[in-house]
């Protein structure tokens, strides 16, 4: 056999783990679990940031038009002809000619 036939084949018998210098290899080990721990855990908190990110916009745009929505009706409501109407059913009615104004004279 070759040399890297060799290397390969030790390799998938997991020969270096058993070898006198296995214990290097073994915290190479160890630090490359870790390493591919620390980066599943970090991608599923990044995926609950995004879906959280995700319903945070969906509330934004549902406030958003909701807003919209009643800015919309308060504009409707302060309209002159609105407020004349709601006078009118409480038993208030305007005037067809404008008021006039009233001038005292005061003597010394």
């Amino acid at each position: 056999m070759s040399k890297t036939k060799d290397a390969l084949y030790n390799i998938l018998k997991g020969g270096f783990l058993v070898e006198k210098d296995a214990q290097k290899n073994w915290g190479f080990i160890i630090f490359l679990t870790g390493l591919a721990l620390l980066m599943i855990a970090s991608s599923h908190e990044i995926d609950q940031k995004v879906q959280k990110i995700a319903t945070l916009n969906k509330q934004k745009r549902e406030l958003r038009s909701k807003f919209v929505a009643t800015r919309s009706d308060l504009m409707k409501l302060k309209m002159e002809s609105t407020i004349k109407k709601e006078l009118e059913k409480n038993g208030f009615y305007s005037y067809s000619t404008p008021p006039k104004k009233i001038k005292v004279k005061i003597r010394n």
